[in-house]
């Protein structure tokens, strides 16, 4: 059994790390599903729950799970970091073999989670849960997620899974090997990727959110894919170049076919609608590359201040507090 050299105790088994924002209504149908499937297998375990600058009671709720049960564990953060440096907190804190992150609205059941473990037993370090359907999400939603991880796919290095979010199973391997990435603008789905390491799937029906609403919308997905691309590809800058050399092209054929007409027909005064065409297309290409390269420069100026991906502002776990106890009889 491995050894948690930090608190003095044999690490658990599993390791659940729970990203949460707003998520209090969920925290006592997520602590019961889960501690009901991993009891249930037999398996030591810990919930890491990352509290991510809510605004509701959600902190409060993770307290009391800590206090009711030393095998959650909570760390809450300074502010509202973002989802992706949420669940890098929480793999960072994880102990167990095996990590396992999950969302808190339970769209991701736990009941799954068995059915990983058995894959990681059979030799693979990475376990994706894939999602064969999508309870409770209109059919929008659904041609978006299909079509982003289309498109990711066709412009990345890297082949992203379809149909596949955070949920998985890492081995310790593939998370020290994450630990090593330490880049401020994280796109985790492509990082989960990037590491490498034998790869299996599990397929599962992904339920409704259990309460509450979701944070995301169409807005801050948008937003998400372009992170994605941009982490994982540089196809948008190589796409900039072409149509800057395709308008080029253009406009030196149709500078030829000018001086051709006027060498035959004479010079007679163009049309003023088709000169400002002509403006208008090329200022709308010219600010289009301007944006695509903003947006790489942009991470290149995030990724120059080193500042950290996260900052814990306080947690609540058994062995800190058996290490403030310790603290205080020493003073």
């Amino acid at each position: 059994m491995p050894y948690d050299v930090a608190s003095g105790e044999a690490a658990p088994f599993v390791s659940i790390v729970v990203p949460c924002h707003n998520e209090a209504e969920n925290l006592p149908a997520l602590y019961a599903r889960v501690r009901a499937v991993l009891d249930g297998i037999a398996v030591s375990w810990e919930l890491i729950c990352v509290n991510d600058g809510s605004q509701d009671a959600t902190l409060p709720g993770l307290i009391r799970l800590q206090q009711q049960d030393a095998r959650v564990r909570v760390y809450d953060l300074s502010r509202n970091f973002g989802k992706e440096a949420a669940m890098s907190a929480g793999l960072d804190q994880a102990r167990g073999e095996v990590i396992i992150p999950l969302d808190a609205d339970l769209q991701d059941p736990p009941e799954v989670i068995p059915d990983l473990i058995a894959k990681w037993r059979e030799g693979f370090d990475v376990v994706n849960a894939v999602r064969e359907a999508r309870d409770g999400e209109g059919w929008l939603k659904r041609t978006s997620a299909h079509v982003f991880y289309r498109v990711i796919n066709r412009l990345s290095a890297i082949d992203i899974p379809r149909d596949t979010g955070d949920f998985r199973l890492l081995s310790r391997a593939a998370v020290e090997a994450l630990r090593q990435m330490p880049e401020r603008r994280r796109f985790m789905k492509g990082m989960f990727v990037w590491v490498g390491f034998p790869t299996a799937s599990v397929p599962y029906r992904r339920a409704s959110r259990h309460a509450g609403r979701t944070n995301w919308n169409y807005w801050g997905l948008w937003n998400f894919a372009l992170e994605g691309i941009t982490s994982f590809s540089q196809a948008p800058l190589r796409i900039a170049s072409y149509i800057g050399l395709l308008v080029a092209l253009l406009s030196l054929f149709y500078a030829l076919f000018l001086i051709v007409r006027t060498m035959a027909f004479g010079n007679p005064v163009s049309g003023y609608p088709s000169l400002m065409v002509a403006i208008l297309f090329l200022g709308g290409v010219q600010l289009v590359a301007l944006g695509v390269i903003g947006e790489y420069v942009g991470r290149i100026y995030e990724e120059t201040k080193q500042r950290p991906i996260y900052i814990i502002r306080r947690s609540w776990a058994a062995d800190t507090a058996a290490k403030d106890d310790q603290d205080e009889q020493q003073a």
